[in-house]
């Protein structure tokens, strides 16, 4: 059965649901202008210049979910204390980083592995996504792969998932920081391009600070790609991020 003719039933719904929770005074857009301006001043508490926050979607509706960017030259202990002081504020939501990294969540609820990230793990025990030789170049080899991985994310759709990238220990610590980021950042592109919402996606690098268990952190197997489920966000739809009457 159809549940187009309800659609109309819903949107008044949530209208008066908005009108209820800001008493008919402030509109969605002032709601996310205070949003914004409190945003500016804890950026600036937290030395976060040059970094800004946009309170909109990429259709331009108004959201709580704040999208930072400018701090791509950042270190990442400012990167984190920036993003944590935002989603600190009263009615800020899950704060995510223009470059996808990963950041301070606010009040993203964490969940329990989905059976989508057992799939993926099971496609990545038997082969490897691999990449040129010190790039962050995905090899020819493994894009039939990266497409069963989309495959088997797709279930996951709406949750936040992680792509952690990892290297050994040969070289130094600061190039395999900035490798394993660049593999992991271009693996999230590689995702998005097979149809995976890029809002979803996190990507992290690790070096390699984390060594495959009774592996030396030397031997090539640690340079891997692994992918979490980290979050998911609530369902029910809240009167600012729902689009109004046209």
């Amino acid at each position: 059965m159809s549940v187009r003719p309800q659609l109309p039933i819903i949107a008044g719904a949530l209208v008066a649901g908005a009108t209820g929770l800001f008493g008919g005074a402030a509109s969605d857009e002032e709601f996310v202008a205070r949003l914004s301006d409190a945003t500016e001043a804890a950026i600036a508490e937290a030395d976060g210049a040059p970094v800004t926050a946009r309170f909109s979607t990429g259709l331009g509706w108004p959201t709580r979910h704040p999208t930072l960017s400018g701090g791509e030259n950042l270190d990442e202990t400012r990167r984190d204390r920036v993003a944590k002081a935002v989603a600190a504020l009263p009615g800020v939501g899950g704060v995510d980083w223009s470059d996808g990294t990963i950041q301070a969540q606010g009040g993203l609820v964490p969940v329990s592995p989905m059976h989508c990230q057992d799939d993926v793990n099971a496609l990545l025990e038997a082969r490897t996504i691999r990449f040129e030789e010190s790039s962050s170049v995905v090899d020819a080899a493994s894009q039939p792969l990266l497409d069963e991985v989309a495959a088997a994310l797709n279930p996951c759709l709406g949750a936040k998932i992680a792509i952690t990238g990892h290297t050994d220990a040969s070289g130094s610590e600061e190039a395999n920081l900035d490798l394993s980021r660049a593999r992991a950042t271009a693996i999230r592109r590689a995702l998005v391009q097979r149809g995976i919402p890029a809002e979803g996606l996190r990507a992290e690098g690790v070096g390699s600070s984390t060594p495959i268990d009774g592996l030396s952190p030397q031997d090539p197997a640690n340079r891997r790609i692994e992918f979490s489920v980290i979050a998911t966000q609530p369902l029910q739809p809240t009167p600012v991020d729902t689009p109004g009457p046209r």
